[in-house]
């Protein structure tokens, strides 16, 4: 009953804030309710204060206790869903598939694959030395182990 009750509440704040979607949420059994969520834009303080109002301020105190906390999935945090690499199109990613990682520049994101772009040094066709080419690679989500944005200052 519990777990229904916050799953649904935090379903409505999210149907309110359409620019935030969750990308993660456990209950556990001594009621810790943990939430990790995203935005179209990112993610501020207000945005977690709203989710964790929207489910705080409609649960009984007297009749359940828990503990509640709501954070944002980080800057250092992998991407696991499309609609977060969609957001981060223009950036430069680290992509680890099963054969290889991939250090580039994510050109666009669909419901199934990314595309990527990067620069690579290569032996010249003929002759001698290296020669700088322009790489792209679609990867599907599903070749994808691990990725993430690459912060540079």
């Amino acid at each position: 009953m519990f777990n229904t009750t916050v799953k649904d509440l935090l379903q409505e704040a999210l149907a309110e804030r359409t620019d935030l979607f969750l990308i993660d949420f456990t209950i556990s059994n001594d009621q810790s309710i943990n939430i990790i969520i995203d935005g179209d834009n990112g993610v501020r303080v207000e945005d977690c204060i709203f989710i964790s109002r929207a489910i705080e301020n409609n649960i009984d105190r007297e009749e359940h206790d828990f503990s509640l906390d709501v954070a944002s999935a980080g800057a250092a945090a992998p991407l696991t869903l499309p609609r977060q690499f969609k957001k981060n199109v223009g950036r430069t990613l680290e992509v680890k598939t099963k054969t290889e990682n991939i250090e580039a520049e994510l050109i666009s994101a669909s419901e199934d694959s990314i595309d990527l772009k990067w620069k690579a040094r290569e032996p010249k066709p003929v002759g001698k030395g290296k020669v700088t080419v322009q790489k792209e690679k679609t990867i599907a989500y599903s070749d994808i182990v691990e990725a993430k944005v690459m912060i540079k200052f």
